[in-house]
């Protein structure tokens, strides 16, 4: 299930919340203060992944890390007074802190970072008809009628979240389907993973295709008895997105504080946007400018064009005080598993003669990779098949020849891999940003589209570590949950929320609590080049933490699943407390 596609929404279509309303949570924070925080069971990272141990955390006035002491904060003692002799100086008093909390014992580990999520997809998401809990065609109709029911006067009908592999169809859903539940307004929805779209007769008679349409290179339109059956794959997805009326500015700002809100009660305090447009960007400039945004972006943008445009020639240094930065690109070369738009090596083995859908030709992917090295931008390339993979490494393999240096590419998700060519990620300093909850999701659809042969590199952690591999972990949100602590119980078992399949899908793959924290931390800031300023809790880096109801260097992979974080703090300032 995967994916990069970014959910869109009608800007007539969004829920009607007032932006007083959104906005309510989001006033500017107090100004930054020195403080304690004291009585603590501290788990932190050191440089090398280790688990570390501390009883209080002290807070500059910048809001960074001072220190981490092993013992309870003891107040500095005051110097007896005195009388001064003549010219003596004044005998400056030792400072004290501005604030001092007693945590009562509870756990603080460092803030969590998504390596890879959709900031406004997520929020947009949240606003708009989500099919995401739904379990059958006939469950997704019902939700939908409904919905159209209680929002008269649409123009458009927009939601996200619908899977066909939950519902047990073993094919897509059809526009005849679509119309038995709203026929009377052009309704558009995009699969769970972003990669696919279902569109309703009236979307697809408004965007002019016909059956004479020929899907564009990298997409593909479901056909049946010779015309568009509803379901529009990857590029062609373009086909009706381009008529669909995007989210107006207001929409934006109030999807993207829905996200924050949701992101810091789950213990989010940074995330990697994966593929920000120049709309994006400006509402998250928006935010910041009312002191609002809280949660940490590392803005990687959609393709050249709203690179140059939002960033200009270089990277944009790192603003609002380390919490938004636009340091890279990121480039779409295959789909997804769950819409058979992943590039394979060989057939799909339940879609003889599908192989997927390259997005991007090879001469092409090394021209726009170079185009953006050549400005020092980061790149991240998604690829989820063994063909795709293997077309980024030697996109890497050559390009490292030209571009010295601490590149530091990334390939996202990196879901099917030709065993063979596991080393190679660490042979040219890739970084592999993966998301457990991905393989806990997909285990059944992987096995059923590739067969147990092909998945002997399939979903990798241990194999990437074993291979000196940096590990950034995230959720792909909002393809899936962005809880953190879910992703941690996947990584430790391989295992789903209902322990399924008993003892882990391939367990071989499994990584231990340290690896599984290091990577939704410390290697997280290290995939986008913020490490020096925060992740690991070091003194001198942003003191971005949480405190959380159980300890989890202590707790089974199923309780750790059900953590709850009782408060966020970013930049030494508390930001969220649970029930408030």
């Amino acid at each position: 299930m995967r994916p990069c596609g970014k959910p869109r929404a009608n800007g007539r279509a969004i829920a009607l919340v007032t932006l007083a309303t959104a906005l309510a949570l989001a006033l500017p924070v107090p100004a930054l203060a020195s403080g304690i925080i004291d009585n603590v069971n501290g788990i932190a990272l050191d440089a090398d992944g280790r688990l570390v141990r501390f009883r209080a955390l002290t807070i500059d006035d910048e809001g960074k890390v001072e220190r981490l002491l092993p013992d309870r904060y003891r107040e500095p003692e005051q110097p007896r007074p005195r009388k001064r002799k003549r010219n003596e100086p004044e005998q400056a008093q030792p400072k004290r802190p501005d604030f001092k909390l007693d945590a009562g014992g509870r756990t603080l580990i460092p803030g969590l970072i998504d390596a890879h999520g959709h900031v406004m997809g997520y929020g947009l998401s949240l606003i708009t008809l989500d099919l995401s809990d739904t379990k059958s065609l006939a469950e997704a109709q019902a939700k939908i009628r409904a919905y159209a029911a209680a929002n008269t006067g649409r123009k458009w009908i927009i939601g996200t979240g619908w899977n066909q592999e939950l519902w047990g169809l073993g094919r897509f859903p059809t526009a005849a389907e679509l119309d038995a539940a709203v026929s009377d307004v052009p309704v558009w929805l995009e699969r769970v993973d972003g990669h696919a779209g279902w569109a309703n007769s009236l979307a697809i008679k408004a965007a002019a295709v016909t059956a004479a349409t020929r899907a564009p290179a990298g997409g593909r339109i479901e056909m049946a008895a010779g015309k568009p059956a509803g379901v529009f794959v990857d590029k062609a997805m373009e086909l009706i997105t381009r008529v669909v009326p995007p989210p107006a500015p207001k929409d934006r700002d109030i999807a993207l504080e829905k996200a924050q809100q949701a992101l810091l009660r789950q213990g989010i305090t940074g995330i990697a946007d994966m593929g920000t447009g120049i709309d994006d960007w400006q509402a998250f400039r928006r935010s910041a400018d009312r002191g609002a945004l809280r949660v940490r972006i590392m803005s990687y943008a959609l393709g050249l064009e709203n690179m140059v445009l939002i960033a200009g020639p270089e990277p944009t240094p790192w603003l609002y005080d380390d919490h938004l930065r636009m340091g890279g690109i990121k480039l779409v070369l295959d789909g997804a598993l769950g819409s058979r738009g992943a590039w394979l090596k060989a057939d799909y083995a339940d879609a003889p003669g599908q192989r997927g859908l390259p997005m991007i030709p090879s001469t092409q992917l090394r021209n726009i990779m170079s185009r953006a090295a050549m400005d020092n931008f980061q790149i991240a390339v998604h690829a989820i098949g063994d063909a795709a993979n293997s077309e980024v490494l030697d996109a890497v393999q050559e390009l490292s020849e030209t571009y010295k240096g601490d590149r530091r590419w990334r390939v996202e998700h990196a879901q099917i891999v030709d065993p063979a060519e596991l080393p190679r990620f660490g042979q040219f300093g890739i970084v592999a940003s993966m998301q457990p909850v991905h393989q806990t999701s997909d285990w059944r659809m992987a096995t059923a589209r590739l067969g147990e042969a092909r998945l002997k590199g399939a979903y990798a952690w241990k194999a990437m570590l074993d291979n000196r591999v940096p590990l950034a972990f995230g959720s792909d949100v909002p393809v899936e949950s962005p809880n953190p602590f879910s992703g941690i119980a996947a990584a430790m078992t391989r295992e789903d929320a209902s322990g399924q399949p008993a003892g882990g899908w391939m367990p071989e793959q499994r990584v231990r609590l340290e690896a599984a924290l290091d990577a939704f931390t410390r290697t997280a800031a290290y995939a986008a080049f913020a490490e020096k300023r925060f992740g690991s809790l070091a003194p001198g880096q942003r003191a971005d933490f949480l405190l959380i109801d159980r300890d989890i260097s202590t707790s089974s992979p199923a309780e750790i699943r059900g953590t709850q974080v009782l408060e966020t703090w970013i930049g030494g300032k508390r930001v969220y407390v649970k029930g408030q």
